[in-house]
């Protein structure tokens, strides 16, 4: 008679928890060290200048003037196109530093009033020091 013995017949089994385990150290690893861009997701086309940049001083307030005039204050974007909702934005935005140097980005077919109106709100808040992003010239016979 042949006894079977019941440890030869043991269902295999995948232990999952260590493979969840590394997945997880997998995303923790792909998050912390993807760099994360400070662009906009926004598509503008700055003007063209020639000349060296200026040198990067303390953190700019960063504003957007997207190309159908739309203004964006650091993340955020300002509802209306009015000055007043401008200047609100900013004054939250900035809090009471107002030595805190300025940065417009603005679009190339941007319409000119909205631009003004960003130096106007500037201006009125007491802003002094502004500047403006501009992108280098095309390579000679590159394409644009």
């Amino acid at each position: 008679m042949r006894i079977r013995d019941r440890e030869a017949f043991d269902e295999p089994e995948i232990n999952l928890v260590p493979l969840i385990d590394v997945i997880l150290v997998l995303i923790i690893f792909f998050v912390v060290t993807t760099t994360f861009d400070a662009r906009s997701v926004l598509r503008l086309e700055l003007p063209r200048a020639t000349g060296e940049p200026a040198p990067a001083s303390r953190d700019p307030l960063v504003v957007l003037v997207n190309a159908q005039g739309r203004f964006f204050v650091g993340d955020r974007e300002v509802l209306r196109e009015d000055i007043e909702s401008l200047k609100a934005t900013l004054a939250e935005v900035a809090g009471p530093d107002r030595d805190r140097p300025v940065l417009l980005r603005a679009d190339a077919r941007t319409p000119y009033q909205s631009v003004v109106t960003v130096y106007d709100a500037l201006g009125q808040l007491g802003f002094r020091r502004v500047m403006s992003a501009t992108a280098p010239p095309p390579a000679a016979g590159g394409a644009r």
